[in-house]
């Protein structure tokens, strides 16, 4: 039809731009900034539903577990956009992402907006014209099967954190959170550092020899390799592996009569076989073939990127996010490893132009989808469009992490339409009598060796692995070449030695290691974990050290509360049969309403959440937040930080942040509570005030301060208490020799350095959180030589200081490090600027810091807009909400399963 207007809905702004690039002149498109609507906070309910069944998630759970929505405060600009655009259309295309969060976004537009147009529902998994102008030609009904999945989830979300929180405010601390994931991820992250706190080393030895062998005249000629010992009169001898978590050979390896060998054993063995003639027993061959690793779905791209590029999971989730809006790749949420027919021929052509025909099998190679309940895209992540560009042919118009995380996709989707890789590996066993001096003893030794004779797939891609428990050094594919050896033939003896170690504990969980646990037990949804990792670390409980992740003591006591009183919510299968039930609603085989009510009113003899929290009882907070250390040494978990205090209470010191819960042993408790006994380390009495100085350490480092005598405490109703001087040391002072007059300089400050001249306001000199600054009213200057600087600068130097134009907050406003472009929501020009606390993006109303792995030189301007609508939404609603009332959903053709309850919408007040 002649000027006819057809509007597209996507999520993002550059979403929008590029398929607008490949749209016509008759479409509009416009992006919703995700979603436009959700659940409020219970305190910004209208007045008259605060005390109805609403009140208390936002959600009737009183009845069929209706919930109230209103429009983000951040977001009624933008729809009233929307609502404009929409007046001048004649056809409405939701294009939002094919997964549950993209229907339920494309639902809430739908029933926000109210066309009265015809709508259709474009999906589509890459955003290349090809795919844009296929989705065209094949637009569907919304899915309300997999609106009512994301529903569920978002209520039981809602549901599990508004019932436990509250609980975990009053009995560990305030403002924390508990949830659905986050605490079975939490739970995960503890149970591994308690078995490093029970773990028990095992000392053990082996002992190792380099032979040479084979004959000059052959192809392989005579080659040195290297053996390890691995039975002992016919007995094997243990490794690392064999030892448990007690440091005690495990009842497999006693049962084995593995031989244990001490220090001098094995140097006497090493000695005796350094003289002794060895033999080859056996050599044997045999072929090696190597398989390509599958596709990515989000998991594996998640857990490569955090070992190949040392990026996090959020990292890896925003850069995949801008290469897919971009055009670069297809979906990157996907339960799947399978390739479209169009991605095989892709893959396989681009491998035979790249590295020949031999390294393409005759077939392709299909992958079968990982998940069963897969229902998120339904393709591998993998290069966009029909054919492929390779980094090269992007790298103008990639940089840094996007191009790095393009060119891994790039050969990990290549590589697996590739040939096996092919080679032989051979194992050869020596015999070699040791003279010892309790009698001979024979031992024997092994070798292997990986020979690769065709690479395949391993010229494009090799895929990363983490760390094994107790892993021997060397890589199990790594290529030795043995000399070519023959039962009965001698070796020459090069050296042998004796080798110590000791066994390690198991090693904490990475972002990767993590990623991989939670898929394998099939807790939450891939496309979730980054926000869950995210979740974990800046709620307190887990912190990063490199690329671990290290439970704190905070995590401890909320693990704790829960397992001991509401387990089935930390239950590992608990928790994964919860994923397989909202797959299952998505499926139309479960009702969302009785799913719903099973989980929060239970039924039956299984008792729901709500029960649960309210049959609860009084817990005992104290117990809650104490672990014992041992020796009658208890750690308690307080409201400012952990703290060790003894059994007899006379003990105390606060645990330093930098302690990680399996470094603090007994010993180390001890010596924390001999650094930091009740009164300090006194350093003598102040000879103005008469108060003994004490040295100590706090949570925070080491400080000194007074002690006050009994009457120079504050009175019972007193209203201002007399308050002990306390002061931080310097960096450059230790605990152990700070003398009473450095306690004594440090107590004076702030020191008076003067009056100002022309102003008449006083200077003072003085030790902050940031270091050392000058302070002159409301002006504060950092003073370049730090803290030595404190005491010795002269009113004249201060004066000269504060001539100078300032560094810190309170100078003249800088030019922009960058221009990013209007944001889509303020329409405001959108810039990033150096701050106090580092760069941050503004639009001139909001400011938003640019997280660590937000680079200056190429944050774009979509992070921007995404970092400051994250900072919008955290900001307070306004107390103006829409009122919902119980409606059906927009007509859109439901599926055959009978919809399980109306959902509200909106009424205007």
């Amino acid at each position: 039809m002649a000027g006819s207007r057809k509007l597209v809905i996507v999520e993002s702004p550059a979403k929008a731009r590029t398929i607008g690039g490949y749209l016509g002149p008759e479409f509009d498109v416009e992006a919703s900034v995700g979603h436009i609507r959700d659940l409020p906070q219970p305190s910004e309910l209208p007045a008259d539903m605060k005390k109805g069944p609403f009140g208390k998630f936002a959600i009737d759970v009183e009845g069929d577990f209706e919930p109230y929505y209103v429009v983000d405060s951040d977001k009624k600009k933008k729809v009233a956009e929307l609502k404009r655009a929409l007046k001048d259309a004649d056809e409405l295309y939701l294009a939002t992402d094919e997964d549950r969060e993209g229907e339920a976004i494309a639902w809430h537009l739908l029933d926000e907006l109210k066309p009265k147009v015809p709508v259709k529902r474009m999906v589509f998994h890459e955003i290349t014209k090809e795919a844009i102008q296929r989705a065209l030609q094949n637009t569907r009904d919304l899915d309300e099967r997999l609106v009512d999945a994301q529903e569920a989830r978002r209520i039981l979300d809602r549901l599990v954190g508004y019932e436990v929180s509250p609980l975990l405010w009053r009995k560990v601390r305030p403002r924390i959170s508990a949830g659905r994931v986050q605490s079975v991820a939490t739970r995960m992250v503890v149970e591994r550092e308690r078995e490093r706190m029970a773990f028990r080393s095992a000392s053990y030895w082996d002992v190792k020899g380099t032979f040479t062998g084979g004959d000059a005249d052959d192809a392989d000629g005579r080659r040195s390799f290297d053996a390890r010992l691995v039975t002992l009169d016919g007995a094997k001898v243990a490794t690392g592996r064999d030892f448990g978590d007690d440091g005690q050979l495990t009842a497999a390896a006693r049962k084995a009569q593995a031989v244990h060998l001490d220090e001098a054993t094995a140097t006497a063995l090493a000695t005796a076989l350094q003289d002794a003639q060895a033999r080859v027993v056996s050599m044997e061959t045999k072929p090696y073939t190597r398989r390509p690793a599958a596709p990515f779905t989000t998991s594996t791209l998640q857990q490569e990127a955090s070992r190949k590029l040392r990026m996090g999971a959020r990292e890896t989730m925003r850069t995949a996010q801008g290469l897919y809006e971009n055009g670069f790749i297809t979906y990157m949420r996907t339960d799947s490893s399978a390739l479209s027919q169009q991605a095989i021929a892709a893959a396989r052509a681009q491998a035979t132009e790249l590295y020949g025909a031999d390294y393409v099998p005759a077939k392709p190679r299909f992958y079968a989808q990982k998940s069963k309940g897969a229902q998120e895209a339904h393709e591998a992540i993998r290069p966009a469009g029909d054919s492929f560009r390779t980094p090269a042919q992007v790298a103008g118009q990639l940089t840094g992490a996007q191009f790095r995380l393009y060119e891994l996709i790039w050969k990990r989707t290549v590589a697996s339409q590739m040939a096996d890789a092919r080679g032989s590996t051979a194992t050869v066993r020596l015999s070699a009598d040791a003279a010892l001096a309790d009698g001979t003893r024979t031992a024997e030794l092994t070798a292997s060796g990986t020979v690769i004779t065709f690479r395949g797939f391993l010229a494009a891609y090799e895929e990363g692995r983490d760390a094994e428990r107790y892993a021997e050094s060397g890589g199990q594919d790594k290529e030795t070449r043995l000399p070519r050896l023959g039962e009965g033939d001698l070796v020459d003896t090069e050296s042998v030695v004796a080798d110590g170690h000791e066994t390690t504990p198991p090693p904490r969980y990475t972002e990767a290691s993590l990623v991989k646990a939670l898929e394998e037990r099939g807790i939450g949804r891939p496309s979730t974990y980054a926000s869950t990792i995210s979740v974990i670390t800046d709620r307190g409980y887990v912190e990063r050290r490199g690329q671990a992740l290290v439970p704190t003591w905070l995590a401890f006591s909320v693990t704790r509360l829960l397992e001991e009183n509401l387990p089935r919510l930390v239950d590992y299968d608990f928790t994964a049969s919860m994923e397989s039930d909202l797959d299952e609603i998505a499926a139309g085989q479960e009702n969302r309403v009785e799913w719903l009510s099973r989980f929060y009113r239970g039924e039956g003899d299984v008792e729901g959440l709500r029960g649960l929290v309210e049959g609860l009882g009084d817990i005992d907070a104290r117990a809650v937040n104490s672990i014992d250390i041992g020796d009658g040494i208890t750690l308690r978990v307080g409201r400012y930080g952990p703290y060790l205090e003894t059994a007899d209470g006379e003990g105390r010191a606060s645990v330093p942040d930098d302690v990680a819960p399996d470094e603090l042993t007994v010993d180390k408790a001890r010596e924390l509570l001999e650094a930091s006994v009740e009164d300090g380390r006194e350093l003598g009495v102040d000879p103005e005030s008469g108060h003994m100085i004490v040295a100590k350490t706090g949570r925070y480092g080491p400080y000194v301060t007074e002690l006050l005598p009994e009457e120079e405490t504050p009175a019972k109703g007193k209203k201002k208490p007399a308050k002990a001087r306390t002061a931080s040391l310097f960096s450059s002072m230790q605990l152990e020799t700070v003398s009473l007059e450095d306690a004594l300089r440090l107590l004076s400050l702030p020191r008076v350095v003067g009056t100002d001249p022309e102003s008449g306001e006083e200077i003072t000199a003085q030790n902050g959180r940031y270091g050392a600054y000058l302070k002159k009213g409301t002006d504060s200057r950092t003073l370049p030589e730090g803290e030595d600087q404190i005491f010795e600068i002269t009113l004249e130097e201060a004066l000269e200081l504060y001539k100078q134009p300032k560094r810190g907050r309170g100078a003249t406003a800088k030019p922009p490090l960058r221009e990013l472009g209007e944001d889509p929501v303020s329409g405001k020009p959108v810039v990033v600027k150096d701050g106090r606390f580092g760069p941050y993006v503004t639009d001139g109303t909001t400011n938003a810091t640019l997280r660590k792995d937000d680079a200056v030189e190429t944050v774009t301007p979509e992070r921007a807009y995404e970092l400051l609508a994250e900072k919008r939404a955290k900001a307070p609603a306004k107390k103006t909400t829409t009122r919902k009332t119980p409606a059906k959903k927009p007509a859109a053709k439901k599926p055959a399963a009978k919809k399980p309850a109306a959902k509200t919408t909106k009424k205007t007040t």
